[in-house]
C-alpha cells in the first residue's frame, strides 16, 4: 500500500501542506516496503489545474491513500474516480500524520473541504 502525503518539504520531518493543489511535495510512503520517495508536485507553480495535476501526480505514483490538509472538488474527483482513499485535516509533520493514520485517527473524506481555487498563491 502506498500512501502519499501533501508536505512542504522532501522529508518526513517535513510539515505536512494544507493546500494540497499548491503544495511543494507529495511524499510516497510504503510501509510494507519501508520506501519514501517524494515527488515535486507539478500543480505548485500551474496558473491553472493545479488541483487536477496534482491529483493526476499522486495516482500516477500509485497512491492508494491521501493524506491533506484540504482539496477542491476537482482534485477530489479525480482522486475518487482513480479509487484513493483520501483523508483531510491533517496537520503536523509528515511522520506524525502517517502514525496518526496508522493507528485509525483520521476520518475519511467523503466530498470535497475547499472550494475551487481555494488556496491561489
Amino acid at each position: 500500500m502506498k500512501i502519499c502525503i501533501s508536505a512542504c518539504g522532501k522529508d518526513p520531518d517535513s510539515e505536512v501542506d494544507p493546500q494540497f493543489g499548491r503544495c511543494n511535495y507529495f511524499l510516497v510512503i510504503d510501509p510494507d516496503a519501508g520506501s519514501i520517495s517524494s515527488i515535486k508536485n507539478p500543480g505548485s507553480e500551474a496558473s491553472g489545474g493545479a488541483g487536477i495535476k496534482a491529483a493526476e501526480a499522486v495516482v500516477g505514483a500509485g497512491a492508494d491513500v491521501l493524506l491533506t490538509g484540504s482539496l477542491g472538488p476537482n482534485s477530489f474527483s479525480v482522486l475518487s474516480e482513480a479509487g484513493i482513499e483520501i483523508y483531510s485535516g491533517v496537520r503536523g509533520t509528515v511522520s506524525s500524520s502517517l502514525r496518526e493514520y496508522q493507528s485509525g485517527k483520521l476520518s475519511s473524506l467523503k466530498s470535497p473541504n475547499a472550494s475551487s481555487h481555494s488556496g491561489m498563491k
